[in-house]
């Protein structure tokens, strides 16, 4: 079964809940449809590239407080930006109040809407050292680096946490009612435990908690990979916004999709061969002139295969890794362009992973 066999319900909730703005402190978004913070992904040719299809508010790639507080050649890259590069959040991942406090004085702060702290990473060399996800397992030191960060900047300060650590220590509530004792403008949580890490299925149960023990907005993430899962989301947890990661990979109209499903029901057709390339030379392009064109080719290489996801391209995705220079990859968008339009073929809904109830 499939996105397009399940019945409509809740249309006009739905309506109510995607023309609705909310603050996150005094920035004030015109839609709850945010792109979530992604190590390697959310860079800024990445965030310009999804921006025109609706995403109200965009995130840094996760930066280390160390390694800002040194002002390293990788940090300072990682917090580039732009004027249209507007609202933006910079996410910073830390445990030491040293190199958190130094971080911050190196932050340009009015090239940012919002800080978010994040107490969500779950790989091993981050959290069993104590930081992201670790930091779930001592709510107290992580309230503290909370208030310290809200008394070192005018900003909105937001926190990405988890259910939890694993399965028995499920504590995402007491996480969310201790940061937004600590001056936190807004949770986003992932409905999956340390343990989980990406696998198993989002509790929604979980987030719903959340939701219900503070006053401050909740952003749920995890799973939502197609607009059905996304209204999933709202109408099981009653979250104020999604945060979209995995989903938005090569596919930044999944923001214009689920605006429309929300707002009538209906999906709308996929995008065309012509606009899924044009796209990508646009990204590829941006890519390149960001990180010059040995680096940048190098790095839109996965971003290819993500785009041709769902489309008859299986060999042009593994040629496309093995490409170096602005001319090859080009060539291969439009070898692209010209295989999908020969078979007169174009995306459609089963792209998506098939909806089990």
């Amino acid at each position: 079964m499939y996105l397009t066999d399940y019945p409509i319900d809740n249309v006009s909730i739905s309506l109510c809940i995607i023309s609705n703005v909310f603050k996150i402190g005094n920035l004030t978004l015109n839609s709850p449809l945010l792109l979530a913070p992604m190590a390697g992904i959310t860079d800024l040719p990445y965030r310009m590239t999804v921006r025109p299809f609706g995403c109200s508010l965009a995130f840094t790639e996760m930066v280390s407080t160390n390694s800002l507080a040194y002002k390293s050649k990788n940090a300072l890259q990682m917090i580039c930006s732009q004027p249209e590069d507007r609202p933006l959040g910079v996410q910073l991942l830390g445990d030491d109040d040293d190199s958190i406090l130094r971080s911050l004085e190196n932050l340009p702060h009015n090239r940012f809407d919002l800080i978010d702290f994040n107490a969500a990473c779950p790989v091993n060399k981050v959290a069993t050292k104590g930081r992201g996800a670790g930091l779930l397992k001592d709510p107290e030191k992580l309230h503290g680096i909370l208030k310290l960060i809200v008394n070192n900047t005018d900003l909105p300060v937001t926190i990405k946490i988890r259910s939890g650590w694993d399965s028995t220590s499920v504590n995402a509530a007491e996480v969310a009612k201790s940061a937004q004792d600590a001056g936190a403008k807004c949770i986003f949580i992932h409905g999956r435990t340390r343990a989980q890490k990406y696998k198993g299925k989002v509790d929604y149960d979980h987030i719903r908690v959340v939701k219900k023990s503070v006053s401050i907005p909740v952003v749920a993430s995890g799973d939502g990979l197609s607009p059905y899962l996304i209204k999933r989301m709202f109408d099981q947890t009653g979250c104020d916004g999604v945060a979209i990661a995995r989903g938005a990979l090569g596919n930044p109209w999944l923001f214009p999709e689920t605006v429309e499903y929300m707002k009538t029901g209906i999906v709308p057709p996929r995008p065309g061969i012509e606009e899924v390339t044009q796209t990508m030379r646009k990204h590829l392009l941006a890519n390149i002139e960001f990180s010059g064109e040995m680096f940048g080719v190098i790095r839109f290489r996965k971003f290819y295969g993500w785009y041709v996801r769902g489309l008859p391209a299986r060999e042009l995705k593994i040629r496309a890794f093995f490409k170096n220079t602005k001319d090859e990859m080009m060539a291969m968008i439009d070898e692209l362009y010209d295989h999908v339009h020969n078979l007169d073929h174009t995306r459609d809904l089963t792209v998506y992973a098939p909806i089990t109830s």
